[in-house]
């Protein structure tokens, strides 16, 4: 039994996925999907790559993720599985493509800059 490993990052979150053939049970950092994420909307997001192939009775996936709020940990773990699923099949690559999972949405957070309290607002001006 093979098992791919693929990361996934969009802003601070960082996804690392592990699967495996198994029966479509999606584990995230030791508790099922439906408990990590409890949003249909978010776990609608991390199964778009595995419905859009068909596959998602297919295989299992365990995730370790930290870091970042939950819709970026919901989009980096897309991402994640949707790597991984290139690298078991590389014919999988421009059907993913084309729905725009295997970009890596590349926005952040502005850093602040000094003499200013946050990236661009600026301190109240006084005239007198």
């Amino acid at each position: 039994m093979e098992v791919v490993n693929a990361l996934g990052r969009r802003k601070r979150a960082i996804a690392r996925v592990f699967v495996s053939e198994g029966t479509g049970k999606i584990t995230i950092n030791k508790r099922d999907l439906a408990e990590y994420f409890p949003s249909t909307i978010l776990q609608y997001v991390v199964k778009q790559p595995l419905n859009k192939l068909g596959v998602a009775e297919k295989y299992d996936i365990k995730v370790n993720l930290c870091g970042g709020g939950f819709t970026g940990q919901s989009q980096a773990l897309r991402l994640a599985i949707a790597r991984a699923l290139v690298k078991m099949n590389a014919e999988d690559k421009a059907a993913l493509r084309a729905e725009g999972f295997m970009t890596r949405d590349p926005r952040s957070v502005e850093r602040k800059k000094p003499g200013q309290p946050k990236a661009r607002r600026r301190f109240q001006f006084s005239k007198r």
